[in-house]
């Protein structure tokens, strides 16, 4: 087994930040209709705020807040430690339930489109995120990370990546 450790020079660090501020440009004016639809069915749905925030590692262990539409109840961190048992993802470095009951019914659709994502970019316009990358982890499922699991810290968290398309 080999590891090769590729670095980007400053030229072309420059070229994917400008990408990536361009991109995230266009995605927050071509999504803010559908965002602004989005906000007024969650407060329709369900009490509490349109937006979700929640500290995740970034880039070589930063912490930010990513900032999402609410799809769960507003007692969703509360009621997720009654829910550890029925974690359907190997060795605990994630939590999933297919049929997790905190999700709203706006929630569910949000989620199924990735519409609950689109605020996003204002993460990517900070810096704190990349349009391209893997998933920032939470806090949780880094403190139970082992030695190797911290090599997908080493580049800049994005809206989409490999996890997001192969399902």
């Amino acid at each position: 087994v080999s590891y090769h450790l590729h670095s980007l020079d400053p030229v072309m660090h420059l070229v994917k930040r400008m990408v990536d501020i361009f991109g995230a440009c266009v995605g927050i004016v071509l999504f803010s209709p559908i965002l602004l639809v989005s906000a007024i069915s969650i407060k329709l749905d369900s009490e509490g705020p349109v937006f979700f925030t929640q500290t995740r590692v970034g880039q070589y262990g930063r912490h930010f807040k990513i900032i999402t539409l609410r799809t769960m109840t507003t007692d969703a961190e509360v009621r997720k430690q009654e829910l550890l048992a029925f974690n359907e993802m190997y060795g605990n470095l994630m939590f999933k339930i297919k049929a997790d009951p905190r999700i709203t019914r706006v929630g569910a659709f949000l989620r199924k489109t990735s519409i609950d994502e689109i605020p996003q970019f204002l993460n990517v316009l900070t810096g704190s995120m990349s349009l391209v990358g893997t998933r920032p982890p939470t806090e949780d499922e880094v403190s139970c990370y082992e030695n190797h699991h911290w090599r997908r810290l080493r580049i800049k968290p994005g809206i989409t990546g490999l996890w997001q398309v192969s399902g």
